[in-house]
Formats: structure tokens, sequence, C-alpha cells
């Protein structure tokens, strides 16, 4: 590629000597510059602009579609990311993505922002699958992150040159606010539900404001009967399926707790009632190191927590919050109780304070009423 600097009526233009169908044809591209004292301005232009053409030159040529290019980044994705995460990317985008790009059947190299950008608010406008309407800004970040994905590993083996989807826009999130109950509401919770097979799980997840995941991870060897410690150090999780790990969401998801007495009261219950399961099932107990599970010795699972919760909150006449609710619950009580929200933090096993302040500071009321007060007394006038 050659090219050339050229005036037209006082300005610089740039002159790139292309060929097409075999012939040469000269292509013109305005610097905006005008001749006075940017000659050196405009050369680095030209020098830029045969740049790109030189390494637009080097691409490699192919005739793939953008759909397979997806779905070779969702296969190098599985040895990439952890099982769960793997899951979501893998129902993204054989329910959403992958049928959406099949029919429309574009190649890798000609898909750019308009195209991305029609998908978006197709999505956003159409996108759930009852038909109901469309999908929430939260959920597109994860459809714009797929296909971001793809194509910056597009760039990198040098099918593309620049990524489209970095320019494409988001509908504006609402911010959602979180449902919790209070320590009085938590109580009365607690005392309705004191016989159902579940009320240990809930106690310890409201107590410690424990994830789903976490909870359900509790082994026998994250409780310290001596030390009177509980550690969160596994989880299970599910998106398609049930996954368990022998770790924590985060470095600072690995924490540990005082084991409260009433806590450890009711571990040995549970260790006691445990033995006694597994005398009566015999060779058909389940054994395995869980805490929460069914009395034949089958971990409880995710979705069964969730729904039974539902279910209690509704038969006992309680106001409707989802599970993990109970964690912001115990923010909630922590922070009418006077801690600050570095204490919530780390109680919690959030990574980043910016988080829990984003989710929690609107809580922090009695501490705003109180600097509100000592202003006044200050600019009384």
């Amino acid at each position: 590629m050659t090219g050339s600097l050229q005036v037209k009526k006082g300005y610089f233009y740039i002159v790139l000597n292309t060929y097409e169908n075999g012939k040469r044809k000269a292509k013109w591209i305005a610097t905006g510059l005008t001749t006075k004292g940017n000659k050196k301005q405009a050369e680095k232009l030209l020098r830029d602009e045969l740049g790109k053409y030189e390494t637009r030159e080097k691409l490699v040529k192919t005739d793939m579609l953008f759909s397979d290019s997806i779905r070779q980044w969702l296969e190098a994705s599985a040895i990439r990311v952890d099982e769960v995460t793997y899951q979501g990317y893998e129902t993204l985008c054989k329910g959403h993505i992958l049928p959406y790009f099949d029919a429309l059947k574009v190649k890798l190299v000609d898909v750019d922002r308009k195209i991305l950008q029609r998908y978006i608010e197709e999505k956003y406008h159409h996108g759930r699958k009852d038909g109901k309407g469309g999908l929430s800004p939260a959920s597109l970040r994860l459809h714009k992150n797929v296909l971001y994905q793809t194509l910056k590993e597009a760039v990198i083996n040098e099918y593309i040159l620049t990524n489209p989807c970095e320019y494409v826009t988001l509908p504006q999130q609402q911010r959602y606010e979180s449902k919790f109950y209070s320590a009085e509401q938590l109580n009365r919770l607690l005392e309705a539900i004191k016989d159902e097979p579940i009320y240990p799980l809930i106690k310890v997840t409201a107590v410690y404001g424990l994830r789903r995941s976490e909870v359900l991870g509790l082994k026998w060897d994250s409780i310290d009967f001596e030390a009177e410690t509980i550690t969160i150090k596994h989880t299970v999780s599910k998106c398609t399926k049930v996954v368990e790990k022998d770790k924590t969401k985060n470095a600072s998801s690995r924490r540990s707790f005082p084991l409260l007495p009433e806590i450890k009261k009711l571990m040995l219950d549970i260790k006691k009632q445990e033995d006694a399961n597994r005398k009566i099932f015999g060779r058909e107990y389940n054994d395995n190191d869980y805490i929460f599970k069914w009395d034949d010795g089958r971990p409880y699972s995710p979705d069964f927590v969730s729904y039974k919760f539902g279910w209690l909150l509704e038969h006992y006449g309680f106001p409707h919050i989802r599970f993990h609710e109970l964690r912001h619950s115990c923010a909630s009580v922590l922070i009418a109780m006077g801690f600050n929200l570095k204490d919530v933090q780390e109680w919690l096993g959030h990574s980043d304070i910016k988080m829990t302040a984003n989710i929690y500071s609107h809580l922090d009321v009695t501490r705003k009423q109180s600097m509100a007060k000592k202003l006044g007394n200050q600019i009384s006038a």
C-alpha cells in the first residue's frame, strides 16, 4: 500500500493507492488540516493510515459465521472458567445468542456495532422466553459480555481489526432496592418456623448473613466445637446442575465467625440426629460431610431451599423476600446496631467495600441522623 499527501483548497488530503478488480483506484481522505503549519501532523496521519491498511492486509481471511465463532469461544471457555460460570455462558448462548445469529447468518468479518446494537434492542423489547416482554439491563450486560469476549478473541486471532462491541450501549439499569427484614421480623419468623426441618439452615443464614452457596456448603470440618468457630470454606452452587467446590467465591469470602452458644447447641443437635438417621437408614443412608440435608443423608439442593423458604413465608403470612435477602436482613440489623460499613463488609465477606457501600449505604439511617443533628447544632443561625 502506497500513498501521498495532496493539497486541495488549502487543506491536506491523504491519497491512498488502492486496487479494485486489479485496477488502481485513488482513495481520498480528508485530514481537516490546513496547509499552514500542519505538514508534520498531516504526514503522521498519512503514516497512521498506511499502517492501518498494512495491518488489514496481514489479517487472516475467513468466511466463518459469527455464530460459529461464538461456539469456538464457548468451547474454549470450558477450560478457562469454573463450572458454574460455564453453565451460565452455555445457557445464555444456547437459549438466546446462537439461535439469533444462526438465523442471521452474518459472517464474523461483517459484524459491526449496528448489528450488535440491534440484537441488544431486540432482546430488551422481546427477549423473554415466556413472551411477556424483554430482558432486564442487568441480564443484557451478560449478553454483551459474551459478544465482547467472542470478538476480543477474534481480534487476538487476527480475524478482525477492532472489537465493534466496545461501542454497543445498554439500556439504563434501574437500581434494585433490596427488601429485608428488621430484627423484630426475623425473630418472629424464626419463632414461627422453629419446628420446620430447615429452621436450622435459615437461622444460621440469618445470623451470619451467608450466601445460599455458603450455607449449603457447610461441612462438619467447618465447625470447630473446641475453638467455637464456624469457617466458610466450601460452597454448593447451581446454574443448570449442582456444583460442589472446596473453595469460596473469592478470598474475602473465606472467613470465620464465633460459634454462638445457640448455634453451637443447634449444630450438636443436628449431629446427634444425623447419627440416629445413619442407624435408621443403614445401607440406604447417603453418607457425606454436609450439615444440612434430608434424613436419608441427601444434601438439600439450592432450588429446594429457595422454594421452601418462599413457601414458608407465604404459609406463615410473612412479607415476601428472596432467600438471598436474609443476607441483606443481617446487614440491615448490623447497621441498625451501629456497626459501620467496614464491619459489615468483613462480616459478609465482600471483596471490596465499594460493593458494601453500593448495596447498604442507604440503610445507615441512624448515623446520618446523628450527623444531621450535630450539623444542625453547629449551623443554627
